[in-house]
């Protein structure tokens, strides 16, 4: 049976997963980005042994871990004094469990690991500066278009472009975001300028009345990342770019451990990123004829498990197999979408509840909350153990939508 091409528009983490996906299984791909040049935003990254796993698959794994740091714990904090509410242990039990590490890297040496991958697969698939604008199908092909008046024909089309997808809106209509009431800091520092026992080599959740913290090592432990997620009636964009005054994020966490005050001293003060967070409930209907969509286009999540590209590397891996299968393409497409609805819906909803769980009013209904759950056995059960390489298929639904 002849492959199919496939058009894939945003070259993000899940676009390019998919990307290499499906030329390791002899599909034809053309990867489509509207920015110029590729360079991500500078971020952090969780990499938990179910996006392991998916990595391995994508020959991209043994590149990933050399560029990442590997936490020896995952700790639930208390906001004022660093008391440890509950704690996963990521050590050797951890790794014997899973067989892969818990990783946690920089954004862009991610998203450079996987276009290496796909740049010695497949050289020429990755096109920049084509800014999609809508498809049209027919019962033999999809033509999607791009500003300046440029088309790509191919079998398929799937929108691996994002929360503001163009082809999510073609597919869904309308679907509008509803702003979560957090804004999110984004801030990274030299670990050389922070005294070493504020240096950590563990994922550190700080939680505390009306927002949160997460702190991990970058780079071998070069490079401290911190988001702080913080209550604010105030809309914003959910724009990466958008700085905002460092006085702001100071005040924000006034009253907070010594250990997050070092990392915000210390903090480059031009360099302080704060972005609204918006959150769309889960909704079927992924697909069409002949497009369908991956990553955050489809289940835009929180970060508050840290599984948004996880949930993109594992939708790469679970399309290919599906598209692998043969037969009717709206079938295939539609077998994804019920393979994986349920498992990304759990991640969107379990993501939005921890909202309230890590930001109770009070120290005491935080230690309780957290000797209510074992969070640790709860993610090894379900969420790490994973496998996209193998999981079982679900059945398809009879139709998918128009």
């Amino acid at each position: 049976m002849q492959k199919e091409k496939v058009v894939i528009v945003g070259a993000g983490l899940g676009g390019i997963a998919l990307a290499i996906a499906l030329r390791q299984k002899g599909f034809h791909v053309d990867v489509y980005e509207q920015a110029p040049a590729l360079g991500e935003i500078g971020a952090g990254i969780q990499v938990s042994p179910n996006a392991c796993r998916v990595l391995t698959a994508l020959g991209a794994f043994d590149e990933v871990k050399a560029l990442s740091a590997s936490p020896t714990e995952y700790r639930f904090r208390l906001f004022e004094d660093g008391e440890i509410l509950q704690n996963i242990p990521l050590g050797d039990s951890f790794l014997e469990r899973h067989g892969f590490p818990y990783l946690t890297i920089h954004r862009a040496d991610l998203h450079r690991a996987l276009t290496n991958r796909l740049t010695a697969i497949a050289p020429g698939a990755l096109h920049l500066n084509a800014k999609a604008t809508g498809f049209t199908s027919s019962a033999q092909a999809v033509t999607v278009e791009f500003e300046g008046g440029h088309v790509a024909v191919g079998d398929l089309v799937v929108g691996a472009d994002g929360i503001k997808s163009v082809i999510r809106r073609q597919i869904l209509g309308l679907t509008p975001a509803t702003y979560t009431g957090d804004q999110a800091w984004r801030v990274m520092v030299d670990a050389n300028l922070l005294p070493e026992k504020f240096r950590p080599d563990t994922v550190d959740i700080w939680v505390g009345p009306g927002r949160h913290a997460v702190i991990y090592p970058l780079r071998g432990g070069e490079i401290i990342n911190f988001v702080g997620l913080v209550e604010d009636d105030s809309w914003e964009d959910e724009s990466w770019a958008a700085k905002r005054p460092w006085e702001d994020l100071k005040k924000d966490f006034s009253g907070w451990s010594d250990e997050i005050q070092a990392i915000i001293d210390v903090a480059n003060r031009d360099e302080c990123y704060r972005w609204a967070l918006n959150i769309r409930q889960p909704v079927r209907g992924w697909c069409s004829q002949r497009a369908v969509l991956l990553g955050d286009s489809a289940h835009a999540t929180l970060p508050y498990m840290a599984q948004g590209a996880a949930m993109a590397l594992e939708d790469a891996i679970v399309l290919a197999r599906a598209l692998d299968a043969g037969g009717d393409i709206a079938d295939r497409l539609h077998a994804f979408e019920a393979d994986r609805f349920d498992r990304t819906s759990r991640v969107v909803l379990e993501s939005t509840a921890n909202r309230t769980m890590f930001h109770l009013p009070t120290a005491e209904q935080l230690r309780e909350a957290f000797m209510g759950r074992n969070v640790g056995a709860e993610r090894n059960a379900w969420l790490y153990s994973y496998d996209a390489t193998n999981a079982p298929r679900a059945a398809a639904s009879p139709e998918p939508a128009e």
